[in-house]
């Protein structure tokens, strides 16, 4: 009864954050893992074939990408894959399928598995036509068919065509992407995915970033991106919308593509010309760093510890610089920052109210109060430059 219940709420989760991603951002991310994909078996598995542009992306490059197999699934909350597709079994126990608005044989919505193996090339050049994705499925040599389950991405059936795989790529839901990412390191995938820029403040996820286990993608470090949504989605924030095409789509701020492949860009180091002194740089109250207010601040001749915006992991490089912790909470705790003192316990209370808790780094301004910046990563460079003595 437990797990039915996990099982159905997970769904829920997953339809209210079901965004689908945009082509352009899919191809401007993927270009820098192409030499990856080769010979590989890619999986997303939070993607329906019909509508995912991941799908859709591995499938007009399949042949130029020298892919081996493209596997897709989907929750059955899927839109599409719920609502307009439906099946039928011939005579000989053959599945075929149309689109429609009609219900289901069985009025229930159905999650599929999407396998492609072979994808011709009509132009010549490795890459194929943009295609209707049924007529994929007509020849036999590739596989649709229906999950057994709900498609939910820890179900067994997932699970195994998880361990099948060689790469993950795809957009997880929000809500989910702690459970989702643990699911991942726990079969030792390799994956390319996207998430919110905060996710790098989730105790179950900084540790990865700092141990250098992932990183942050090349594509994205800043902006917002659009995202289409299913039609029964509400907009009602600012940037939502409906498109020329009668797509509904939103704008999400934040985002940021996460991968465990080496790509060069993560080795290109910051180009520091910033000079330290102590009146810029003002020390944390509880706990031996300097605040860095902005990643372009960063002083090029301190050696000490410094407490950067989370953002500075878009241009972290692990050649130049070693990430020490993360100055907030029980993670901030566990790396020796200081609980609030006593004479600025009743501050923190106050403050409770925004999230600050003894573990977040604070400081104090001119009048002795303190100040809690938003989270900081506590970071040390490798190779400072020699500090010159002002006169």
């Amino acid at each position: 009864m437990e797990k039915k219940q996990r099982n159905l709420n997970a769904a829920a989760k997953a339809k209210k954050d079901e965004f689908y991603t945009q082509l352009t951002d899919i191809e401007k991310e993927m270009r820098y893992y192409r030499k990856h994909f080769r010979g590989k078996t890619i999986l997303c598995n939070c993607d329906d074939p019909f509508e995912s542009n991941f799908f859709k992306y591995f499938v007009l490059n399949f042949n130029r990408l020298g892919l081996t197999k493209l596997i897709a699934t989907c929750y059955s909350t899927s839109p599409i894959m719920g609502s307009q597709l439906h099946y039928h079994f011939d005579e000989h126990g053959q599945m075929s399928f149309s689109f429609g608005d009609t219900s289901r044989d069985d009025g229930v919505k159905h999650p599929y598995k999407a396998v492609v193996k072979q994808v011709y090339d009509k132009t010549g050049d490795g890459g194929v036509d943009m295609l209707d994705v049924v007529e994929l499925f007509k020849s036999g040599e590739n596989e649709l068919s229906e999950l057994s389950g709900d498609g939910d991405f820890r179900s067994p059936e997932c699970l195994s065509l998880l361990d099948e795989a060689d790469i993950v790529v795809t957009n997880p839901p929000f809500s989910l992407f702690r459970e989702y990412i643990s699911t991942l390191m726990e079969h030792r995938k390799s994956f390319i995915i996207i998430g919110n820029v905060n996710a790098i403040t989730y105790k179950e996820f900084f540790p990865l970033l700092k141990e250098n286990k992932v990183w942050i993608g090349a594509s994205i470090h800043s902006g917002d991106r659009k995202f289409y949504v299913p039609d029964d989605y509400p907009l009602s924030a600012a940037g939502c919308g409906i498109d020329e095409e009668g797509r509904r789509f939103i704008r999400v701020k934040g985002v940021r593509w996460y991968t465990n492949l080496d790509i060069k860009q993560r080795h290109e180091e910051l180009i520091l010309v910033k000079k330290y002194t102590s009146n810029e740089y003002p020390h944390f109250e509880n706990y031996d760093a300097i605040n860095v207010d902005k990643t372009v601040d960063i002083p090029c001749d301190f050696d000490g510890v410094m407490g950067v915006p989370i953002t500075f992991m878009d241009k972290y490089s692990p050649d130049q610089f070693d990430i020490i912790g993360l100055g907030i909470a029980n993670l901030g705790l566990s790396i020796g920052v200081q609980p609030y003192k006593p004479e600025h316990k009743a501050y923190r209370k106050e403050v409770q109210k925004r999230g600050a808790v003894d573990g977040d780094l604070y400081m104090l301004d001119e009048n002795g109060n303190p100040v809690v910046p938003y989270a900081r990563v506590l970071i040390r460079n490798k190779h400072p430059e020699p500090r010159k003595e002002v006169k």
